[in-house]
């Protein structure tokens, strides 16, 4: 059994822009593309969030839902900075340490720097260095796997701390409403609801060849879960192999037009994603699954890297209209970049250490 944290900061990028502007504090703020320029929301504050705003969605519907919201353009510079700094105070404690994002992070302290006994004692630790010295705040789960853990912190943001212990693991997943697993989505949710699935109770009864026949390969993930099993190590200095985003409709599209429109806010968010993590790729992959599931996939590979929006939009666009639709409606559209520029990023993977004997939270 290991001991694992998720530190999530809260609303990171908007947090960054309302402690650095006063005048932006209590107020509705996000950080993305202009409303009049087909911009994509990159992170949202809280007092946006009220208004149904999150990230991913068009600046013009995040506008028409908040006329009074602040646009902020992103600052990827400074949120690097903070967040090699709040990855140092990680270090102090672990060197295994897997950043899934600027902003996120899971910590393996099964085995710690400090010889510290909870894990939970920890995450108290990190929360209160990430304040004193940024300013910001987090929100920490702990538990036993990165999926409970990573379950825990979003169970009282902001500014949280949740433990999930051993003996709770199974009871907490099977009351957990199933739009509320991480890697569930809303669309898949929708589909859950219509087999019956409503609760982690309701999925553990599933067999896997069920669950495999209606979600593909996820259906091995959905069996785990299910039973609070993650078996996943947190890998430090892991090198990221592609930077992509994808949606699922919540309804089927079916007009052109909106597709391409779909497409372009997609390619936007590819192109936040790849300089927040300062890459570029030269294979690009467009991402299509009609309303039946199938799914097909098409890529191109470039002589050069890229990055630049226009570029990215340009090349799925040109994906996109070399496939047959014939009148078929789409559920979901996926762009990603391979074949990263990963100079930068160390190759080295450390495994988390395992230590036998119970574990102490």
């Amino acid at each position: 059994m290991r001991k694992i944290v998720h530190v999530d900061m809260d609303a990171f990028y908007s947090s960054v822009e309302q402690r650095d502007n006063p005048s932006y504090r209590g107020k509705p703020l996000v950080v993305g593309g202009s409303p009049n320029q087909r911009g994509v929301v990159a992170a949202a504050s809280y007092e946006a969030r009220k208004f149904g705003i999150h990230s991913a969605m068009p600046s013009v519907t995040a506008f028409a839902k908040c006329p009074g919201l602040i646009f902020v353009r992103p600052r990827f510079d400074v949120y690097r900075e903070i967040s090699a700094a709040i990855h140092a105070i990680f270090k102090r404690y672990s060197d295994l340490v897997e950043g899934v994002a600027l902003d996120e992070a899971y910590l393996d302290v099964t085995e710690n720097k400090q010889n510290i006994t909870y894990a939970s004692t920890i995450a108290r630790h990190i929360k209160t260095a990430i304040f004193e010295e940024t300013k910001l705040t987090a929100t920490a789960g702990v538990s036993i796997n990165k999926f409970l853990a990573k379950m825990a912190s979003g169970q009282n943001k902001p500014n949280g701390l949740t433990v999930i212990l051993p003996e709770q693991a199974i009871a907490f997943v099977e009351q957990l409403p199933i739009e509320k697993f991480h890697g569930i989505g809303e669309v898949t949710a929708a589909k859950m609801h219509s087999l019956g699935i409503h609760t982690g109770a309701d999925l553990k009864e599933r067999l896997p060849l069920e669950l495999t026949h209606h979600f593909g390969k996820a259906g091995h993930y959905y069996y785990k879960i299910a039973r609070a099993e993650d078996d996943r190590p947190v890998e430090a200095n892991r090198v990221r192999k592609s930077i992509g985003a994808e949606t699922s409709f919540a309804r089927d599209l079916s007009d052109h037009s909106e597709m391409l429109q779909e497409l372009e806010q997609i390619a936007q968010i590819v192109e936040q994603r790849l300089e927040q993590h300062q890459t570029r790729g030269r294979t690009l992959t467009l991402k299509v699954k009609f309303s039946d599931y199938q799914q097909l996939t098409r890529s191109k590979t470039m002589l050069a890297p890229i990055s630049e929006l226009d570029t990215i939009f340009k090349i799925a666009k040109t994906l996109f209209l070399s496939i047959e639709l014939e009148n078929r409606s789409i559920r979901l559209l996926g762009i990603s970049l391979s074949n990263l520029d990963n100079a930068k990023q160390l190759q080295a993977i450390q495994l988390p250490l395992f230590q036998n004997g119970n574990i102490i939270f």
